[in-house]
């Protein structure tokens, strides 16, 4: 039968981090494929519509973090665009998956960090972005200060992530297979019992839109701006780090 559970279990701050560390070791092998395979490709065209919004380009020699940066395919998109001459730190807090990301790219430094506590100094980094890693945090809004601590004023933070499409038929269908599909896949290639069925209760349990760009602008950020991908399947928030540079 295919998994019906779409809601989280109830986890305490300290217990999200802990679970969440061990699902991503555990998953860290097959992470990419299953991306790869469950969004049908559409995440590699995500990645690259986050790179354009970073607008790297202002700033082509300088510093940018990616957050929660996984196996380090968006730092990796980032240092292959032409042009591109800065330096890239991916941070996540499971070396398992900094560990597979090694060697796609040259000019990203991997290190493992907890995007709670980033060992970074105030004001390192002239872009940050993340993807597909915020609904991963146990304290969001301790996380978005992180992002705005270390970020040059001016800087930019894209924030790459999954939604709900908000209109029928699309919804339907998308949750229909979120919810169902996608984790019966998921567990018998990552050989994995809830990660596939943490995935779409993440999500749905995630702030929408709004919400997040209200609490991005209370830690710091201006100009914030939501833009839909895909109907609303995905989606960019793109903020300002408060100050000029």
């Amino acid at each position: 039968m295919l998994a019906t559970e779409s809601k989280l279990p109830s986890l305490n701050g300290t217990e999200k981090r802990r679970y969440v560390r061990r699902m991503f070791t555990a998953i860290a092998p097959r992470y990419d494929f299953l991306n790869h395979l469950l969004s049908l490709n559409f995440d590699r065209r995500w990645r690259r519509r986050a790179v354009r919004d970073l607008v790297w380009e202002s700033c082509p020699d300088g510093r940018f973090l990616d957050l929660c940066a996984g196996t380090l395919d968006l730092a990796a998109t980032l240092a292959h665009q032409p042009g591109f001459r800065g330096r890239i730190v991916g941070a996540d807090f499971v070396p398992a998956m900094l560990a597979q990301g090694r060697g796609k790219a040259k000019g990203v430094a991997p290190v493992a960090a907890d995007a709670l506590e980033l060992p970074f100094p105030t004001a390192a980094f002239d872009g940050a972005m993340v993807g597909f890693g915020v609904r991963n945090l146990s304290d969001l809004d301790a996380g978005l200060a992180e992002a705005a601590r270390v970020l040059k004023p001016g800087g930019r933070f894209v924030i790459l992530e999954f939604t709900t499409p908000p209109r029928q038929p699309l919804r339907g269908l998308y949750l229909l297979y979120f919810k169902h599909l996608l984790p019966w896949i998921g567990r018998r290639v990552s050989r994995h019992d809830t990660a596939y069925s943490y995935l779409p209760a993440s999500v749905l349990e995630f702030p929408d839109p709004r919400d997040l760009i209200r609490r991005m602008e209370a830690q710091g950020f201006t100009e914030v701006r939501y833009r839909p991908l895909l109907g609303g399947i995905c989606g960019l928030h793109v903020g300002m780090r408060h100050g000029a540079r």
